[in-house]
C-alpha cells in the first residue's frame, strides 16, 4: 500500500520542485492542465512554482505518494478590501499526475484545503472546472459540492469551447 502525505508547502526542499514540475507536466499532457493546454518550457514551470509560494493569502499543499509530490491545490483566501466576501475561501490549480491516480490522495489534497479553510473560519468554499475534468468532477461531487452554474464558454481547446463548472460547498 502507497504512503499518502499532503503538506502544506512554504519551500521546495530536496526533489520537491522537480517533483512538482514532473507532476504537473503529466497532468498537462493527460489533459487536466490547470490552464495550460500543454506543457511550459520547464524553466517557465519552476518559476510558476516557486512563484505560487510567495503570494500572500494562498496555501500550496503538496499531495505525496511514497514521499514523490504527485499532485497539488491551492487555497486562495480573499483579497484584505473585498469585505463582503470574507467568509469564503477558493479551490484552484488541483491536480494530479495520471500515475498517482487510484490512491485517494485527490480527495486527501482537497479534505487539507477544507481542513484549513475551516480551521481558519472560512464558511464556504468555491471552485471551478473544467467539464472535460469527470474524474475531479466525481471527486467534488463525491465529497458534497454543490454545483451552482455552468460557463458555456469557460476554456478553448483545439479552437473549440469547452464549458466549465461552478462548485461550492458550505464548510
Amino acid at each position: 500500500m502507497a504512503e499518502i502525505v499532503v503538506d502544506r508547502l512554504s519551500e521546495f526542499r530536496g526533489n520537491d520542485l522537480a517533483d512538482m514540475c514532473d507532476a504537473a507536466e503529466a497532468a498537462i499532457t493527460a489533459g487536466g492542465g490547470f490552464g495550460w493546454l500543454k506543457p511550459p518550457r520547464r524553466d517557465v514551470m519552476e518559476s510558476y512554482w516557486r512563484g505560487t509560494l510567495l503570494v500572500p493569502g494562498r496555501t500550496v499543499f503538496g499531495g505525496r505518494l511514497d514521499g514523490v509530490i504527485a499532485g497539488s491545490a491551492q487555497l486562495n483566501r480573499p483579497r484584505s478590501n473585498a469585505e463582503a466576501q470574507s467568509f469564503t475561501v477558493t479551490v484552484t490549480t488541483f491536480f494530479l499526475a495520471p500515475w498517482a491516480r487510484g490512491h485517494s490522495l485527490a480527495p486527501a489534497i482537497l479534505e487539507a484545503c477544507e481542513d484549513l479553510a475551516r480551521r481558519e473560519a472560512y464558511t464556504v468554499l468555491n471552485l471551478d472546472v473544467r467539464e472535460t475534468q469527470e474524474r475531479a468532477i466525481q471527486i467534488f461531487e463525491e465529497s458534497g459540492y454543490a454545483r451552482w452554474g455552468v460557463h458555456p464558454k469557460y476554456a478553448r481547446i483545439n479552437g473549440e469551447y469547452v464549458s466549465g463548472l461552478y462548485y461550492t460547498k458550505d464548510l
